[in-house]
């Protein structure tokens, strides 16, 4: 039979108010918490953590909803930001909705089902409907990745600056002469997609080059997406001489595809891709790639739903801001004499 409170009050000699002190984070002598301790490790102890959150209303318990597990940016933030929470005593529950709007709303009402203290989304359905029951619930809500103009001042978020970064990797191709730039994005109407794809043209209309749907490809963050664009834009008459690749995922599958129509990159294609995780090293070494905080988005989410979760009677939503960087590899190339 499993050890109880009372066991532990026989086995220490001290009080059921003490011991239940201990267990809610309260502050105990010093000599009552090595007995505790002690009697835990003797008895085997495990807290009742569902009768404990029905007492004190709260599960400590952080609900996550992704759009991808799968999804190698993705997981590095979730385990970024699970390391911090863990250490506060948070656990974490990720449900991958597939980038589905219904799954991701099922997977909401699950978590609050489970009465998760807060949640946490990188959102699919860009409308924010799948969290009003969680907003009307007073459960404090952080957006990662991708913001919800409808939710401004309801929640508080951790984004990168996508207009910086797109622009910044278009400007360094149209300073070396390319003036055919293709691009590859994510799926439509995503935050993430139409902030990138607005730093795009702006770096064309700052150097003088007007913009050319047909250069313009979705990948949909996938692979296989990412294959498909490349073999597409390799189809017109005149193909790009330069390409920017918007994600982890779309720049493998980009890479492939030149790769099996046996173009050489930078000779045939200049190349920027996203992201700078240690595959990309063991698979297409010396890419030029803008590179995102992963960890550091991670930390910076997990440490806001800290301060959200902390007590105060009136929450101020903030959204932070992170910046990329390019770095440089050898994937792309001068167009003209003397760049």
């Amino acid at each position: 039979m499993a050890a109880t409170m009372k066991d532990l009050s026989r086995e220490t000699g001290l009080g059921l108010a003490t011991i239940s002190k201990y267990f809610n984070g309260g502050t105990v002598r010093e000599k009552n918490r090595l007995l505790i301790d002690a009697a835990v490790k003797k008895l085997h102890y495990v807290p009742n953590e569902v009768a404990r959150s029905l007492k004190t209303q709260h599960s400590r318990v952080i609900g996550v909803v992704i759009p991808e597990l799968s999804n190698a940016f993705i997981t590095s933030i979730i385990s970024s930001m699970e390391d911090i929470l863990r250490k506060k005593d948070y656990a974490v529950i990720v449900c991958d909705c597939r980038s589905d709007a219904k799954r991701e709303k099922d997977a909401v009402e699950f978590l609050l089902h489970r009465r998760v203290d807060g949640l946490i989304n990188m959102a699919t359905d860009m409308t924010g409907t799948h969290l009003r029951s969680a907003l009307n619930a007073g459960i404090p809500v952080l957006l990662i990745d991708r913001l919800i103009d409808g939710l401004r001042g309801r929640v508080s978020a951790v984004v990168i600056d996508n207009v910086h970064a797109a622009n910044q990797a278009v400007r360094k191709l149209t300073a070396l002469g390319h003036r055919q730039i293709g691009i590859i994005l994510g799926s439509p109407n995503l935050y993430t997609t139409n902030q990138r794809l607005v730093g795009y043209l702006n770096a064309l209309e700052e150097a003088g080059i007007r913009s050319e749907e047909e250069y313009i490809r979705y990948g949909d963050y996938t692979m296989d997406g990412g294959y498909q664009a490349v073999l597409d834009l390799l189809k017109l008459k005149r193909r790009p001489s330069a390409l920017f690749v918007t994600n982890f995922e779309m720049t493998l599958g980009a890479m492939l595809a030149l790769q099996h129509r046996k173009l050489r990159v930078p000779e045939d294609l200049s190349v920027i891709g996203f992201d700078k995780l240690e595959l990309f090293g063991e698979i297409f070494p010396d890419l030029t790639l803008i590179r995102q905080p992963q960890l550091s988005i991670g930390r910076e989410a997990a440490n806001l739903m800290l301060d959200l979760l902390g007590g105060s009677e009136k929450v101020i939503h903030r959204i932070v801001t992170l910046s990329t960087e390019l770095t440089e590899g050898h994937s792309i190339r001068p167009l003209r004499e003397g760049v």
